[in-house]
């Protein structure tokens, strides 16, 4: 029976993120030259194509090791692939830095396999809200890393920048609803950085007179809500 063709025009995923830093590190760290480690991807791993100059471009920056090559390249180093990556942003990131296959993750969230590598390259999550509570659990992940991986991040910048910018207190049901966080904690978090943001644009206007540079010291907040909501969680958390 004939395999039916691959289908025409499937997207290409792009490598992880890669740590030069942590890669020289580690070779430094086992006594090994560029050269070791290129041995030892080749002779174990059968990428008979990496040289020394191969290892120097990484651990430069200059290159980045595709998938095979990063999975080669934490063997030969005695780490996991997530030692030499940076800090993921998207759901094969993380994946990759926990070092499961795509079958794994799957299995475990209760997707088909198929369904899962759909989500993953095109970046959307439809899973169930159980599921998503097994994917966090599977890869570790904090729930900034679960609302960005399912993409709810665009939505939660929305009303971040609405309850900054207008009455924070309309906006605590439809947050409360995106994210599964104490209400009070919410109303804390929610008040600090209005007040926050408001401070900055008065202080913004104070300076400027209200001439082109009036402002800049909000937007830039407005720039930054989602890692400043995140951060002040995090204070008030403690």
């Amino acid at each position: 029976m004939r395999r039916p063709p691959a289908p025409p025009n499937r997207p290409v995923p792009a490598p992880p993120p890669f740590d030069p830093t942590a890669a020289r590190r580690l070779r430094a760290g086992l006594g090994m030259g560029p050269e070791h480690v290129a041995y030892g991807m080749r002779a174990s791993y059968g990428l008979f194509h990496v040289t020394p100059e191969h290892v120097i471009a990484w651990e430069r920056g200059v290159a980045a090791p595709s998938t095979p090559e990063l999975k080669a390249l934490a063997g030969v180093l005695w780490c996991s692939p997530g030692e030499l990556i940076g800090r993921p942003r998207t759901l094969r990131e993380h994946r990759l830095a926990r070092g499961f296959a795509p079958e794994d993750v799957a299995r475990a969230v209760g997707l088909e396999p198929l369904a899962y590598l759909r989500m993953e390259e095109g970046g959307g999550w439809h899973g169930t809200e159980r599921q998503a509570a097994a994917l966090a659990g599977l890869l570790d992940l904090s729930l900034a890393d679960l609302v960005t991986v399912t993409g709810r991040e665009p939505r939660l910048a929305e009303l971040l920048r609405g309850a900054v910018t207008t009455r924070w207190q309309a906006y605590t049901r439809p947050l409360a609803k995106l994210l599964p966080l104490d209400r009070r904690l919410l109303e804390d978090v929610l008040q600090e950085l209005h007040l926050d943001y408001q401070g900055r644009m008065t202080a913004t206007l104070s300076r400027g007179g209200g001439g082109a540079g009036a402002g800049e010291g909000g937007r830039e907040f407005l720039d930054r809500i989602v890692q400043n909501f995140w951060t002040t969680v995090e204070a008030y958390s403690v």
